[in-house]
């Protein structure tokens, strides 16, 4: 007897909700989608991917909503794929959609990010996610797959359950490395030691890519990837020795990227400073651990959000004056 397809709600299908959704319904499960920008593009003709190691593809969700109430349910896995800002209540997102059967998948950047979800959902397994990828969204419906793609699993506070392995099962048959770890809280702060210095300083270098920020000042990457690295061993989460080195020549061998945070800015949406930055500078300072690298370029991009918000109100209220 066959067994029924896994039934897969993506809350947050921009790029990296709507890539690893397609991989998923790539491998046999049905897969559902909540965007809300491009709701009418990908309702009329689902995603177009187009992956530098998957070529490319057209993925048509089963259901495409605007709003996870109106799913038709139940679901076995909701992937929450949104971004992670001030404000923002991640669990009123999923609460409408999660049954007792119902595994909650987190795949989002950021360290100390876990508590907030175990409180909301004691009952339901929740699952720490982290994508090791280059990926963007260059249009309505339209993934830019460039390089990379890893997927990392793992339930929380600390296990890998049977479920667990049949979504990586999933991402793996898709084509997709995906491992499962049980010190998936270590695979989120590995995943800063990149996020820290690329994500703020392509932004403050007024747009450079990770390549031109390497090129120029490799020294300074360093200093803010060891860094991240003294601050989770100080928290019982030691990385690789060698995750700086690696970090380093990956970032030589990847395309010319631009960075999530760097898309965020010139499109004039809201940073994920502190769920990159800002929560790892508050988990040092709990540890009694020094980050004099990590909080100057922290500082740098708070001052530039707050220069470029005061440019704003000035220009607005310079509009305002002026005579009709």
């Amino acid at each position: 007897m066959k067994t029924p397809a896994s039934k897969v709600l993506v809350v947050g299908a921009g790029a990296i909700g709507a890539f690893y959704g397609s991989l998923l319904a790539k491998a046999g499960a049905e897969v559902s989608v909540v965007c809300r920008s491009d709701y009418d593009a990908v309702k009329q003709s689902g995603f177009t991917i187009d992956s530098a190691d998957l070529g490319s593809y057209r993925f048509m969700p089963k259901q495409v909503l605007k709003d996870a109430a109106d799913f038709q349910g139940p679901a076995d896995y909701v992937l929450l794929c949104t971004k992670i800002l001030p404000g923002a209540d991640r669990a009123a997102l999923l609460r409408p959609v999660v049954a007792p059967q119902t595994s909650i998948v987190f795949i989002q950047n950021g360290v100390d990010i876990e508590q907030e979800m175990l409180a909301a959902f004691p009952d339901n397994e929740v699952v720490s996610g982290l994508a090791f990828i280059c990926c963007n969204r260059t249009g309505p419906g339209l993934i830019a797959h460039l390089a990379y793609g890893r997927l990392a699993l793992g339930n929380l506070p600390g296990s890998v359950s049977a479920k667990t392995l049949e979504l990586c099962r999933l991402f793996r048959e898709s084509g997709i490395d995906s491992n499962t770890t049980s010190a998936i809280v270590a695979e989120r702060w590995l995943k800063c030691v990149w996020n820290a210095p690329f994500n703020p300083l392509s932004v403050l270098s007024g747009g450079l890519s990770t390549a031109e920020i390497l090129h120029t000042e490799e020294p300074f990457v360093r200093h803010i990837m060891q860094d991240v690295c003294r601050i989770a061993e100080a928290l019982g989460h030691p990385l690789p020795e060698d995750a700086v080195e690696q970090n380093i020549e990956k970032t030589y061998r990847m395309p010319p990227y631009k960075t999530s945070m760097l898309l965020d800015y010139e499109q004039g949406r809201p940073l994920e400073t502190e769920a990159i930055l800002g929560n790892a500078i508050r988990a040092a300072e709990r540890a009694n651990e020094p980050c004099p690298y990590l909080e100057s370029v922290y500082a740098s991009i708070r001052l530039k959000l707050l220069s470029d918000d005061a440019k704003r109100r000035h220009s607005n209220a310079a509009c305002r004056h002026v005579p009709s």
